[in-house]
């Protein structure tokens, strides 16, 4: 009974912890799908700041309510230029050169 009970459980749990949207397409509908047609909102990705990395003396003698403990976050932005470029002018670009003009 109470393997039963745990089974249940967590079958609840992990149903309910499903990261990724469900698609209810099966089979021809979910092959000829044109994700461009759908009109769904770009969500916008987030990442945590650098955090400073304490090492030697200085982790050891760390004080607990000294850390800030805001959390900052930066978006992440896809695409640039050097995502639009292929062959060799993708590995030979150069970035400072962006910034001299």
């Amino acid at each position: 009974m109470r393997n039963l009970v745990l089974f249940l459980t967590l079958s609840l749990v992990s149903y309910g912890v499903m990261a990724q949207k469900r698609s209810e397409l099966k089979g021809p509908a979910y092959k000829n799908y044109k994700p461009w047609l759908n009109k769904s909102e770009p969500l916008a990705v987030y990442s945590f700041s650098k955090k400073e990395n304490l090492t030697g003396p200085a982790f050891k003698n760390q004080k607990p309510w000294n850390k800030n403990k805001t959390v900052k976050y930066t978006s992440i932005v896809f695409g640039s230029e050097r995502s639009k470029l292929t062959g060799p002018a993708y590995k030979n670009y150069k970035p400072w050169n962006k910034i001299r003009r």
